[in-house]
């Protein structure tokens, strides 16, 4: 029994689609759908008739804005894919695909290469440790060129590219690709139909034709001596032969796959349908299984949220749940949606078997939950499941308190695994509903909107009273808007978007001592605490930019890389006990939700306590954390601090005669030109602005280039804000 829950599951890929909008990874799935026999009609983005991109919306903007699972079968293995959004603003639904997958297929415009958002979701891809291979789509297209598609790979993202593919023809002449590894050549057939621009016909293999047989050796040399380079067993034999057998080739490339040593690069046109079979093949063969990957890490549920972060870490080093279908159940929820069938539930099992009806423990909220229903996913369509087991990723229909990041885990063997992250939105809009009776379905649209997406941050502004919608861009927040509308029937009115600033420390104080003495008649409260302060470098270092001095993470100290916050002790002798230590922490951690210049968010700072005090019977953990909080509020009012907007480093490509007339758009809105080269007889412009200067730039781009110009954006970081930045901001929350 054992080996043959071994052999299911060594069957099984987790994988997901990855790149930059527009670069085709949407019809690359559509194929892959069609070549697996799942759908027997190959849908089109330009026409609406994708499985995938299946919300109305998606269809209108021909982009894909939701992460969708489908399942398909090829050669003897249950492949599990989520075609992934590729606009920067859905960043958080790659995120969160991410933290389930087992492997990803990157996909590149082989005219533009690497792009923005291409170089954003690798990064993604290599905080999670996901193996990645990658597909070099549209090789049909005018100015393809997968050499120079592999150099901006190697260039931008610096990974070891093992190229295994020699495209046969160029541009509209693109028929086929030599497999490197087998010096086979496989073309696919037209049918005689040059016009429809797609094969109709199976993939032909073949002799390598003449003309490309020197160049193909050539190029296998190459890929032998870079895979033996980098692979012990692989150059054991090169050195005996000089040369690599297709089956050690095919090993050693697995190999670094799943190490990340070496990345496999195909090519091919997926609207043609034109080197999808191998690049099937290629996922099989060399990204791994979920017995190829270690098994998923977490902690006890009995000491989730209880202890610093350090013991927290150290918890989940030795709470870990392998893939095998007779552990204890758990399972991580990705994505939450409602759909006419019910509240769906989104998970990845890592461990155990589910089964309908069985009782599952949230780790979250504490309580238990019953399991309705187990689907199947195909997008927005499903099929009734018995039960799931390791390594599946399945929907369930029940499931009442479980979010996006729930651990869900056998009530006997409680575990809280690793949410994924969500970034802070940088974007805020004031909604409110256009009639009194609506009020209540909009606070209940806007509810179900932040449950279903965590990246959407809904709250009441004290000063105004407005609700205010927070987001991840302009578009994420008109889809979420154009969401109640649609999906509920809500007519909202929208203010305009603001962006989200940050506050951060310039020159910092020392001794900072707050004494909270409080005496109601009752219990008293007394909390004595001595807080330094100063800036947080990049590499989280303190220091004063001002002085130039620096200080060294410090034994003990702790980062948080979501707020820019580190803090320590450096008390001695037992002053404040550890408890209350914590308790200043949390305090500090606080008062950084509102900063003195205009109640942004604070970042970017250190944070000692140097000394303290205690009463025998008024101190407790409630009174340090309130000393913590005001001392904190008290000393970023005696720093001097700065303002920090968010920026962006945005592309742009237009022709080469409205060059002139975008670079001087760019300087307008405080943009800064980093680069600039020609592409395909378009000029491409790389510059970073900050994000409050391009609001309506999508219009002002398409007006000064009669519509032929596009540009993408993605998130650098923030950086400090001008004077007068500084005054619009502060005037903003008045």
């Amino acid at each position: 029994m054992r080996n043959n829950l071994d052999r299911h599951l060594s069957a099984v890929r987790n994988l997901g689609i990855l790149a930059h909008v527009d670069a085709g990874k949407t019809t690359v799935t559509e194929r892959i759908l069609y070549a697996t026999g799942t759908t027997h009609r190959r849908g089109e983005v330009h026409d609406g008739t994708t499985v995938t991109d299946f919300d109305p919306q998606e269809r209108d903007r021909g982009i894909t804005i939701f992460a969708a699972a489908v399942s398909c079968d090829w050669d003897g293995h249950r492949i599990n894919l989520i075609d992934t959004p590729g606009h920067v603003d859905f960043a958080d639904e790659v995120e969160r695909s991410l933290r389930v997958l087992d492997g990803a297929v990157a996909v590149f415009d082989a005219v533009a290469g690497v792009e923005p958002q291409s170089e954003s979701v690798w990064r993604q891809a290599d905080r999670h440790g996901v193996p990645r291979i990658a597909f070099v789509n549209k090789m049909d297209r005018v100015g393809a060129d997968l050499d120079a598609a592999v150099a901006s790979i190697r260039e931008r993202l610096h990974p070891v590219p093992l190229v295994v593919q020699l495209p046969i023809g160029t541009e509209n002449g693109f028929t086929g690709i030599v497999d490197l590894l087998r010096m086979r050549a496989l073309t696919w057939d037209d049918g005689g139909d040059t016009t429809v621009g797609t094969a109709i016909g199976p993939v032909v293999e073949a002799l390598v034709p003449e003309e490309l047989r020197e160049e193909a050796s050539r190029r296998r040399r190459l890929l032998e001596e870079a895979v033996a380079e980098r692979h012990p067993a692989a150059l054991e034999e090169f050195c005996d032969r000089e040369t690599l057998s297709a089956g050690t080739l095919s090993g050693a490339l697995r190999d670094l796959t799943r190490t990340g040593d070496g990345v496999v690069v195909l090519c091919g046109s997926a609207y043609r349908n034109r080197g999808i079979e191998p690049l099937l093949d290629a996922a099989v063969a060399y990204l791994p299984s979920p017995l190829d990957v270690p098994p998923v890490r977490g902690m006890h549920a009995a000491v989730h949220g209880m202890r610093s972060s350090a013991d927290r870490m150290q918890d989940a080093v030795g709470e870990q749940r392998p893939a095998d279908p007779a552990a204890p159940f758990a399972a991580l929820a990705f994505k939450v949606g409602a759909t006419p069938t019910g509240r769906l539930t989104y998970l990845r099992v890592y461990s155990g078997t589910i089964e309908k009806g069985d009782t599952v423990w949230e780790s979250g909220t504490r309580r238990t939950e019953r399991i309705g229903r187990i689907l199947r996913v195909q997008a927005d369509r499903h099929a009734q499941l018995e039960r799931a087991v390791a390594g599946d990723i399945v929907a369930v229909v029940g499931l009442k308190s479980a979010r996006a990041g729930s651990t869900l885990c056998a009530p006997e063997a409680p575990i809280v695994l690793e949410p994924p992250g969500v970034a802070d939105p940088v974007v805020s809009v004031a909604v409110e509903a256009r009639t009194s009776t609506d009020a209540d379905r909009l606070a209940s649209a806007l509810a179900r909107l932040a449950e279903e997406d965590p990246s959407l941050v809904v709250r009441s502004d004290p000063e105004t009273g407005q609700t205010v919608l927070s987001g991840m861009g302009e578009l994420h927040l008109e889809v979420a808007v154009e969401k109640i509308r649609r999906g509920l029937g809500v007519e909202v009115n929208v203010g305009r978007p603001r962006v989200t600033y940050r506050e951060t420390v310039a020159r910092g104080v020392s001794g900072l001592v707050f004494r909270h003495v409080k005496q109601d008649g009752g219990a008293g409260q007394f909390a004595h605490v001595v807080l330094d302060v100063e800036p947080l470098r990049a590499d989280g270092a303190g220091g004063d930019p001002e002085t130039g001095t620096e200080t060294g993470i410090e034994s003990g100290a702790e980062t948080s890389a979501e707020t820019g916050f580190a803090f320590r002790s450096a008390v001695v002798g037992g002053r404040v006990p550890q408890e209350y230590v914590r308790a200043v922490e949390a305090g500090c951690r606080d008062a950084l939700a509102e900063g003195p210049l205009g109640g942004h968010p604070v970042t970017g700072l250190r944070v000692t306590l140097t000394d303290g005090a205690t009463h025998v019977k008024d101190s407790s953990e409630t009174a340090f954390r309130t000393a913590g909080r005001l001392g904190m509020r008290e000393a970023l009012r005696g720093c001097a601090m700065v303002l920090l907007e968010p920026v962006v480093e945005v592309t742009v490509t237009v022709p080469e005669d409205a060059v002139g007339g975008v670079l001087g758009d760019l300087a307008a809105r405080r943009g800064r030109v980093t680069d600039s080269a020609v592409r395909g007889g378009s000029a491409v412009v790389t510059a970073t602005v900050p994000l409050a200067e391009l609001f309506g730039y999508a219009t002002r781009l398409r007006s000064r280039t009669q519509g032929r110009g596009t540009f993408s954006a993605r998130p650098t970081g923030y950086a400090q804000a001008p004077a007068s930045a500084v005054a619009q901001a502060t005037a903003a929350t008045k």
